[in-house]
């Protein structure tokens, strides 16, 4: 099996998924495989103090952790948002072609990424009920998948949880949200999304999977769905997040 391995090395010799850069024969190369040490190196962490429900990451990076002030004037309906990483740099730019431009081999990289991340958070969530964010079928249709439920499979395979992607949709088709205010970006999500089978949501603990945290107005709208028909608790986990308040 390693003779095959390092054959298909040769053959098709490995690059780095974030800057394209050709791996060495003999190069160290830890999980996700296809990540460079400059990429790694340039990925940004999320750090405390952070916003102890949407995980804002405050400056300067001293201090306790404590609410932010959205979560202070209005409660958000998620119980907790995290992201490993911040919206930055190549990881920014790889997500880009991950989602807009149908380069779903990327998913091997990324959803490592965040897996790893949630496996250490969160080390006990087998009884958790994983689920993406969805598409509406129009966008669907036209993109021809749903990054974050290729995300979503990568995380329910990596932690042992059930992933359901049946009973959870966007009933409404809505304007994408990227160029969007804040503002309108509340509104566009609006009532956009509907439970089709509440007895599987009924008093579990739900995993919602996104790539991007930008606002939060697309989870907070999904988690009010979720609550509303039974779920317990909505932790919401992100590959990366924009850091703004």
């Amino acid at each position: 099996m390693r003779f095959l391995s390092q054959l298909i090395d040769i053959i098709y010799p490995p690059r780095c998924h974030f800057c394209g850069r050709f791996f060495s024969p003999h190069e160290d190369r830890p999980p996700p495989k296809h990540l460079c040490s400059d990429c790694r190196a340039d990925l940004s962490p999320v750090t405390h103090p952070m916003c102890t429900i949407c995980g804002l990451p405050f400056a300067p990076l001293t201090g306790q952790n404590h609410l932010c002030e959205n979560c202070l004037r209005k409660t958000p309906w998620f119980d907790l948002v995290r992201a490993p990483y911040l919206y930055t740099g190549r990881l920014m730019e790889t997500i880009h072609r991950f989602k807009y431009k149908s380069e779903t081999h990327l998913i091997s990289s990324l959803g490592p990424l965040l897996s790893t991340f949630t496996r250490e958070w969160i080390p006990d969530s087998r009884d958790s009920l994983t689920i993406s964010v969805p598409l509406h079928r129009r966008r669907l249709r036209a993109r021809g998948f749903n990054q974050s439920l290729l995300l979503a499979r990568v995380i329910s395979s990596d932690l042992g949880t059930r992933l359901d992607y049946q009973s959870f949709i966007r009933r409404g088709h809505t304007r994408a949200q990227t160029g969007l205010s804040k503002e309108e970006r509340r509104k566009n999500v609006k009532d956009a999304f509907s439970v089709m089978n509440p007895e599987i949501i009924e008093d579990k603990e739900i995993l919602l999977v996104d790539d991007v945290f930008t606002t939060g107005h697309t989870l907070n709208e999904c988690a009010k769905t979720l609550k509303r028909s039974g779920a317990r608790a909505v932790i919401c986990l992100t590959l990366a997040r924009v850091t703004v308040d």
